[in-house]
């Protein structure tokens, strides 16, 4: 604390703060990507970089910052819709799970930087804050581990085509532009040039030849005289489902014990339940526009709007029982799903003292679910994102250097949740089969002036002087669903009783225990937000900033920035950072980073409350997720949340021997202190219900968990980027090797909260050690790309537990032509995981499997997080692309 407010007040003395503005786009290639298409007519590169930097003459070989730079034609050559795959395809340090059964994390899926959470991760758009999403990352599994409990950006709501360049600054940044920056920053710039590309893509998977994906997009930019310009980009894409487990060993014992009922098992005659990824299909767009408004000073706007839907499978719930041997040779019950027991509809007479209010005769007047389901049912989770995201702003230059920028950025992020093929068993014959569980909202209003002025003190360059400010409110809503996507029916609990003679009845027993049915209540898979947990909640903030950069010499560059904000929930919190450079010739320059940062909780993370259905040893169990204010929490040892703090070190070096040869490596160190995570799981007894009546929400055997600063990590590692350029009989050739090395450890955690499994989750969820080798050759309207893909082992603990096996390493590969034809035309065709290389197969350290499908009892055959780079195997292309 010491060291942040020291460094802070160091800033500050040079000049009360403001945030950096990002100035200008940046084009340099300097992270491995498929290069563009053949032939394409490329504007000269520029590498100059403004990230991180209030300065305007940095460029990647003297910039004091790790920064990759990653152009339009890099983004745009990726055969994905998904900018988190196009990113994750680039970026060795990015990484994002497939998502194949995750709740609402299929449909918002969250990535990491540096093993650091999404919501560690700032993004920007045009150098403007981009907001989070409505979604809080509660999924349980490891699908979501390396960002459980987070709440960041949804950067698949951005079209590529609309990117003029990607900056990615890999440190942390949080002096500079608040919280959230502490594993570092990406920032979109937006294309402003006039002209004219179309792009239209189609591929499928190699395996059945599903997951049929089409993209189309197109953008336009044209000038407004020669004041000013707009820019138009929108992208329809449609990706279909695809499916690489094995149907469950319950639905083929089914399908063999009840052939003329299988055709009625879900997907029939294909995997009752699948594992893969959901279809979706959606649209984005992008409106960049600026005027003059004087000779030195314009008005600007950006518009982002994007909405998509998916439909997730869930887990298939069979209607009877079997059995089935195991590859040990061990015979195991697979028992049906609960839904299907059957319901007592015959309620005790009224008035009668030996069957009171409230109970049920047990007799043969009963319900059960087979009459609607009678092969099983696989619940169909839906999901509709929609995104609003708009900044208006007015920038200029006076005559004495002074610059400045004030702007407002409104946004509304939403995530409406809804189901079917589904049921509320506590219901029974009046049970929906279809629900809606509620809209999740995230709105975020934010006001920012930005100013710079150079200052001449006799040094080898300007001081540059930075100073501003920033005021930010968010706001989080959740809105009720349907009665029964939450509800206990009247059939949620029944004791019952036998009829002994005429008009007298026993309880009924079993020995000396009374029994009772029982039905979960809620949808089966997910439960709606009851309006006990509907509300809107808000936070507000204001910063000050202040920032300083010069050359004290031609050969040492220095900058120093700091960071006072303030929460209405919180506090204050004063962050700072020193970064320099020293370059002892133009072939070498040596360059450093310490800084402090943080990380506010959300409103969402401070008020989410949601309710699933997971299954624990083949039993379902209703799972809850409490705010840390609630009765359920406080009864676990909830506490309220306070912010993250860290402390960020890093050193690298740049050689550029020869003009052909660049090489950087920069090793860092991020120490993360009071984490916000999820707790482990509590699982609910009866003694736990009598002490806590609150509980009843999700009854005996099931669990809660909550909110927590759990835990401290340390994260280490090390980033190599080195690019060759050549000509080889005429032909351009590019190589580029990019290796990232990270390794994150629990230095301090609470172990009443936090899990052994979720422990090993943050150190090898990721692998540990992943590289990228392109090569580019192109020979005049003639291109060819080639990468190749390394990952080394990785786990998933709280999947398949802390004993359970290491995935080993893979390696896959890419490889493209393209072709030009009359300027303006170029056709690819290309592939990924051309050799269709998947993960490892799950064995019996990890699942209980069986010979009968050759999966575990619910269809697994790969991990189902994907892991590094997906289970879906090789997946073919063809594009064209229009460009004048």
């Amino acid at each position: 604390m010491i060291f942040r407010q020291s460094i802070s007040t160091l800033a500050l003395i040079a000049g009360l703060g403001a945030s950096p503005a990002i100035a200008a786009p940046i084009a340099a290639p300097a992270a491995p990507a498929a290069a563009p298409d053949a032939a394409e007519p490329q504007e000269p590169p520029s590498d100059i970089v403004v990230i991180g930097t209030r300065r305007t003459d940095r460029t990647l070989t003297n910039s004091a910052s790790p920064i990759d730079v990653i152009s339009a034609a890099e983004l745009t050559a990726q055969p994905a819709a998904n900018m988190l795959d196009a990113v994750k395809n680039i970026v060795p340090s990015f990484y994002v799970g497939q998502n194949t059964i995750s709740d609402a994390s299929t449909f918002v899926r969250s990535p990491s930087l540096r093993g650091l959470p999404g919501d560690e991760i700032l993004v920007m758009l045009n150098g403007k804050r981009y907001n989070r999403s409505a979604l809080v990352q509660v999924y349980g599994g490891s699908d979501s581990g390396l960002s459980f409990g987070s709440q960041g950006a949804d950067i698949s709501a951005i079209p590529a085509l609309a990117i003029g360049s990607l900056q990615v600054l890999r440190e942390g940044a949080t002096a500079q532009y608040g919280s959230d920056a502490i594993g570092g920053v990406l920032n979109y710039g937006l294309k402003e040039k006039s002209g004219l590309e179309l792009v239209a893509r189609y591929g499928q998977y190699y395996q059945n030849g599903d997951g049929k994906s089409v993209q189309v997009a197109g953008n336009v930019g044209v000038g407004i005289g020669d004041i000013g310009f707009i820019n138009v980009t929108g992208e329809y894409d449609d990706d279909g489902q695809t499916s690489r487990g094995a149907t469950r060993p319950a639905a083929a014992n089914f399908a063999a014990a009840f052939p003329a009922l299988a055709p009625q098992i879900p997907n029939y005659p294909g995997p009752a339940q699948i594992w893969g990824s959901s279809p979706s299909h959606g649209y984005k767009g992008v409106v960049n526009a600026a005027i003059d408004v004087t000779d030195s000073s314009k008005l600007y706007l950006f518009v982002n709007y994007a909405h998509s839907r998916a439909v997730e499978s869930f887990n298939y719930r069979p209607s009877v029982g079997s059995t089935a041997i195991d590859t040990t040779g061990v015979t195991r019950t697979l028992g049906a799903n609960g839904a299907f027991n059957p319901i007592y509809l015959t309620a005790c007479p009224t008035g009668n003292a030996t069957c009171p209010a409230g109970g049920f005769v047990r007799d043969t007047n009963t319900f059960t679910f087979r009459s609607i389901y009678p092969a099983g049912f696989t619940p169909q989770f839906v999901g509709v994102t929609e995104e609003l995201y708009g900044t208006l702003g007015y920038k200029g230059k006076f005559a004495n250097g002074l610059t400045y920028d004030l702007s407002g950025s409104l946004s509304r992020n939403t995530l409406d949740l809804s189901m079917y093929q589904s049921l509320n068993a506590s219901y029974g014959p009046l049970s929906q089969t279809a629900f809606k569980f509620g809209k999740i909202t995230q709105e975020e209003a934010d006001a920012n002036l930005d100013l710079s002025y150079p200052l001449e003190v006799g040094l080898a360059s300007p001081l540059t002087l930075a100073a501003g400010g920033e005021f930010r409110k968010e706001t989080y809503k959740l809105v009720a669903g349907d009665v029964q996507s939450y509800g206990a029916g009247p059939f949620g609990t029944q004791p019952l009783y036998d009829l002994v003679s005429p008009g007298v009845y026993r309880r009924a027993l079993n020995g000396t225990t009374p029994v009772s049915a029982s039905q979960s209540p809620g949808a089966s898979g997910y439960g709606g937000t009851s309006p006990a947990a509907a509300g809107s909640w808000s936070q507000t903030s204001y910063a000050l900033y202040g920032a300083i950069e010069t050359d004290i010499t031609k050969a040492l560059s220095v900058g120093v920035a700091g960071r006072y904000e303030h929460y209405n929930t919180f506090g204050g919190s004063w962050v700072g950072k020193f970064n320099a450079l020293y370059r002892f010739s133009e072939a070498f320059s040596l360059r450093g980073t310490i800084g402090s940062g943080f990380h506010a909780p959300s409103p969402g993370q401070q008020h989410n409350s949601i309710l699933t259905t997971s299954f624990n040893n083949g039993n379902q169990v209703q799972t809850g997720t409490y705010p840390v204010d609630t009765a359920i929490s406080r009864f676990y040892g909830a506490v309220p949340l306070k912010p993250e703090t860290s402390t960020n070190y890093g050193v690298g070096f740049i050689v550029k021997p020869v003009r052909a040869l660049t090489l950087t490596v920069d090793g860092y160190r991020i120490d993360v202190d009071s984490r916000i995570g999820i707790s482990q799981t509590f699982n609910v007894t009866a003694a736990d219900l009598a002490a806590q009546p609150a509980l009843a929400a999700v009854g005996v055997g099931g669990a809660v968990t909550y909110f927590t600063n759990g835990f401290s990590t340390r994260t280490q590692g090390v980033d190599v980027v080195g690019t060759y350029h050549t000509k080889l009989s005429g032909a351009e050739l590019n190589f580029t090797l990019a290796y990232n090395y990270n390794k994150s450890t629990v230095r301090r955690f609470n172990p009443g909260v936090i899990s052994a499994a979720q422990i090993i989750d943050v150190q090898h969820l990721a692998p540990n050690h992943r590289a990228i080798f392109t090569t580019n050759w192109t020979r005049g309207p003639l291109s060819i790309n080639f990468r190749e893909n390394y990952y080394s082992w990785w786990s998933s603990a709280v999947d398949y537990g802390v004993t359970s096996q290491h995935f080993g390493a893979k390696a896959t590969t890419d490889l493209d032509m393209s072709y030009t034809f009359a300027k303006h035309y170029t056709v690819t065709v290309g592939g990924t995981n051309i050799l269709d290389e998947r993960p490892d197969k799950l064995t019996s350290a990890s699942q209980v499997l069986y010979p009968l499908t050759g999966s575990s009892a619910d269809g697994q055959i790969y991990p189902r997080n994907g892991g590094p780079f997906g289970f879906n195997g090789g997946f073919w292309y063809a594009r064209i692309r229009v460009k004048y």
